[in-house]
């Protein structure tokens, strides 16, 4: 398997709809948020008008930006009804370094408060990326990476003044699609025919 190690090379690996399955543990008495969902994700290519209505407002000129990702969860009982493409959450990536393996990314609303932000990010050798957000009353912490194309995992962390607020460990599994799935089935009968099988 291939680790992305720029942040476009990680959007595009990411590229589809993924089932979550999210464990949040809290240190304060707020509500249990563990659950599952789904999440679709979409490269944004330059020439979307996003790019541009991201960056501007923020006094960055989209010339420097590589590209981006938009990305739209959906609660896991939603079933196959389609997300609101007008909800989703829209990262700008800028990257800082030849190598393209840190920069920064521009959000048009955060995870932790609904406001836009500027993130910044790294890949490490072992290909997993880091992502710190500094929000007005939190900070963030997200890392992610990929297990097999198909499986990766998340973990992130908030912390206030007083301290780490929550923790969250995420499995992600990626969806197949009725095409892939009916490709799969094809090479499985096609490899079970095979007279050296």
């Amino acid at each position: 398997m291939l680790l992305p190690m720029t942040m476009m090379d990680f959007f595009r690996k990411s590229e589809g709809v993924w089932f979550i399955h999210r464990t949040v543990h809290h240190f304060d008495a707020t509500a249990d948020e563990s659950g599952e969902s789904k999440i679709h994700v979409n490269v944004v290519t330059l020439d979307d008008p996003r790019i541009a209505k991201i960056c501007e407002p923020q006094g960055i000129d989209p010339s420097i930006a590589s590209g981006g990702a938009s990305f739209m969860w959906q609660a896991h009982e939603e079933g196959s009804k389609a997300p609101n493409p007008e909800q989703a959450a829209v990262l700008v990536d800028l990257p800082d370094d030849p190598t393209g393996r840190s920069g920064k990314l521009l959000r048009n609303q955060g995870y932790i408060e609904k406001i836009p932000v500027i993130s910044r990010y790294w890949f490490g050798k072992d290909g997993i990326l880091t992502i710190d957000t500094e929000y007005d009353s939190n900070q963030g912490q997200e890392r992610c990476w990929f297990i097999t194309d198909d499986f990766r995992v998340r973990v992130s962390t908030v912390r206030t003044i007083d301290g780490i607020y929550l923790m969250t460990y995420c499995s992600e599994r990626r969806c197949v699609s009725e095409e892939g799935l009916t490709a799969m089935i094809q090479h499985n009968l096609a490899r079970s025919a095979s007279p050296n099988n």
